[in-house]
């Protein structure tokens, strides 16, 4: 089953670091790709991004839906650190041909990295 790719404010994480599933360009993605939001539901979150050359990517992170009483709203759990690039995941595919880099972290002390190309 192919998990719903949906967009969320990655500045927008409750205090456990759940990403808030309120915002306008999630209710947008929901509504158009007829999602309904349930405890337990996959998604795969995205948000807009730039890679180290300044070009327009998305950043990729997989989540887990609940909903939070405290925040009365949906969340998504993510892991921070393997939050990627869209851009990543072609390279990764195309590691065969020999054209692969590895995404470099931001400084090891940040407990919620992202991947930069």
């Amino acid at each position: 089953m192919v998990k719903p790719k949906i967009y969320a404010d990655f500045h927008n994480a409750d205090v456990l670091g759940r990403l808030r599933l309120n915002c306008s360009g999630t209710i947008e993605d929901l509504a158009e790709q007829q999602v309904e939001l349930h405890d337990g539901l996959l998604l795969t979150l995205y948000a807009d991004d730039l890679d180290a050359a300044g070009h327009s990517v998305e950043l990729l992170a997989d989540g887990v839906v609940s909903f939070s009483e405290e925040e009365n709203c949906w969340v998504g759990a993510i892991d921070w650190a393997a939050i990627r690039h869209a851009s990543d995941a072609r390279g990764a595919r195309s590691q065969e041909n020999g054209t692969y880099s590895a995404p470099r972290l931001k400084e090891e002390s940040d407990t919620r990295s992202i991947p930069v190309a």
